[in-house]
């Protein structure tokens, strides 16, 4: 009975400290999704901060040269596009009525779906909050972008200091290993950080690729607010399968508000660049990166999103691919030094 009663304590003090940390994971979920997305960004720009240590740059400054470049960048992108896109927004908005007034006018005169829309919109406005909720909902706003703020600098430290102490872990982490499986961790390990830093870099050429064709395509159609909705169909292709639907979708509806004929030439566009970032692009600039199949893929994507939210989205297929590695490597006992990762713009170093 002695005997019984310590397994029976022993098995409920395991159950509970288990049931503690899948407890404490969860509410830390923000946090390690942060983390590791900083160790995503970090395996992106490992190979640029290497090679320019190679040439005596120290590695804190191939770090600030990275993140002057995405400054710069964004600073560009700001400069170019957002003049242009504000003007397509106060176009897209110059239509809505200013006025209780004007509103029931527009909602009398108009038909269809403009009628649903200006009616619904009317029916809003009278259910405006009170002058306090819309103070509350100002400091809300504030303390929620001050969150984004934190979150985005916290993951831009998170990925500068991977990069100085990645060597580091993995040397802690393999004295924890036998001898014999030191080799297959490290190769393991390698293989991981290269797929995802390929992931990185491709996604980031997909993007900038879709954003300009698109954009360029819509112009000569004759879309609508042509710049946005490019920009759009760029920003949607970090979510894989539904990001591209949506943006079909969206190019579509704003097509049929010109005429059925912007709407099939604005269809025709977004098919066709996608068949040819399926079969040309991404064949070539990325190849099969992951190792992810679309079905999986679009399973994970959506398995993630409704289990932890639309930003967890983000990291749906990084995490599937880090999970079918771990299961090549130790279920179908594959060699991880033998797997060949794309190179987007970097090989991996053997």
């Amino acid at each position: 009975m002695q005997e019984t009663a310590r397994r029976t304590l022993v098995s409920t003090l395991v159950v509970v400290a288990v049931v503690a940390v899948c407890l404490a994971l969860w509410k830390l979920k923000l946090v390690i999704a942060l983390v590791f997305l900083g160790l995503i960004i970090a395996a992106a720009m490992r190979p640029t901060v290497d090679r320019l240590a190679q040439h005596r740059v120290p590695r804190p400054l191939g770090v600030a040269v990275h993140y002057l470049a995405l400054a710069a960048a964004l600073g560009l992108l700001l400069w170019l596009v957002v003049p242009r896109a504000l003007d397509q927004v106060g176009q897209a908005i110059g239509g809505v009525p200013t006025s209780q007034q004007e509103l029931k006018q527009k909602a009398q005169n108009s038909k269809g779906i403009k009628h649903e829309f200006f009616v619904g919109l009317q029916r809003r406005l009278n259910r405006l909050p009170s002058a306090g909720s819309l103070v509350h909902g100002a400091v809300t706003f504030g303390v929620k972008a001050l969150e984004i703020v934190v979150g985005i600098f916290f993951v831009l430290a998170t990925a500068a200091y991977w990069i100085f102490e990645r060597d580091r872990a993995m040397g802690v982490v393999l004295g924890m290993v036998p001898r014999q499986r030191r080799k297959v961790v490290r190769d393991t390990w390698e293989l991981i950080d290269a797929k995802l830093g390929a992931f990185v870099r491709g996604q980031l050429l997909l993007i900038a690729f879709v954003a300009v064709v698109l954009s360029l395509c819509f112009w000569a159609i004759g879309v609508p607010f042509w710049l946005l909705l490019g920009i759009f169909g760029g920003v949607v292709e970090i979510v894989p399968v539904i990001g591209p639907l949506a943006a079909g979708a969206v190019a579509v509806g704003v097509g049929l508000t010109a005429s059925w004929h912007v709407a099939l030439f604005a269809a025709i566009a977004v098919a066709v660049v996608r068949q040819f970032e399926d079969y040309v692009v991404i064949p070539r600039v990325m190849g099969h990166v992951t190792g992810l199949s679309p079905m999986l893929v679009l399973v994970s994507v959506t398995a993630v999103g409704l289990l932890f939210g639309g930003f967890y989205v983000l990291l749906a297929t990084p995490l599937a691919a880090v999970l079918a590695t771990l299961v090549d490597v130790i279920v179908r006992d594959k060699d991880p030094a033998e797997e060949d990762v794309p190179a987007v713009l970097f090989a991996k170093e053997s």
